[in-house]
């Protein structure tokens, strides 16, 4: 559709970065609690700081359009025609938004889910092999963000390891480095339990 590498380069990532700067955590709980998410708790626009601001309902609806904003402009670079690495450009840049979102001064959620969608545009068995690690992590390290950090920088290695290759490994290797790099915010902070913390 987009023969044009150069047109490919500058579309699919602009496109990717908009729809992660949808603050949909942020226009949620405002709708339904009048606050904002990032006032309280982790601070964070992201789906498990909505469950404990305004209820697992928007939580749910907040974690479905997180995923879809990483899956859709993945979805369309696949569709356009674009170069694996510009595909994997375009995750990366869904998930950035995300986390420094354009409509929110900057201030987004961790992008977890957003890169989960970026994963099941092209290989659901990704996706779920890379929630298997990040739980696996967690429970071992008693430490989600930390736990985070690890997965984003082990993402495509593991992929790859498993057989993978191709788009996969570079949404693994490029999205997974801004999830690693997003989550050493939280590198210190103390949690109550697995997914909570200290309030």
């Amino acid at each position: 559709m987009f023969s044009n590498p150069w047109i490919q380069l500058l579309l699919f990532p602009l496109i990717g970065y908009l729809f992660g700067s949808l603050t949909f955590a942020l226009w949620v709980t405002k709708v339904v609690q009048g606050v904002d998410v990032r006032d309280a708790g982790s601070r964070h626009a992201t789906t498990t700081n909505t469950i404990r601001q305004a209820g697992w309902g928007p939580g749910v609806l907040v974690f479905v359009l997180d995923v879809a904003k990483g899956f859709v402009p993945v979805y369309l670079a696949l569709r356009g025609g674009a170069a694996e690495w510009v595909v994997g450009l375009t995750a990366a840049a869904a998930v950035a938004g995300h986390c420094w979102p354009l409509f929110a001064g900057f201030r987004g959620g961790m992008g977890l889910a957003t890169a989960g969608g970026g994963f099941l545009a092209v290989s659901p068995l990704s996706f779920v092999v890379l929630v298997g690690v990040l739980v696996a992590l967690t429970l071992v390290m008693r430490h989600s963000a930390r736990a985070s950090v690890v997965a984003g920088v082990l993402a495509a290695p593991v992929l790859w390891l498993l057989g993978m290759r191709g788009v996969v490994i570079w949404i693994g290797a490029l999205a997974g480095a801004v999830i690693a790099a997003r989550f050493t915010v939280d590198w210190n902070r103390q949690y109550r339990e697995l997914w909570l913390d200290r309030g």
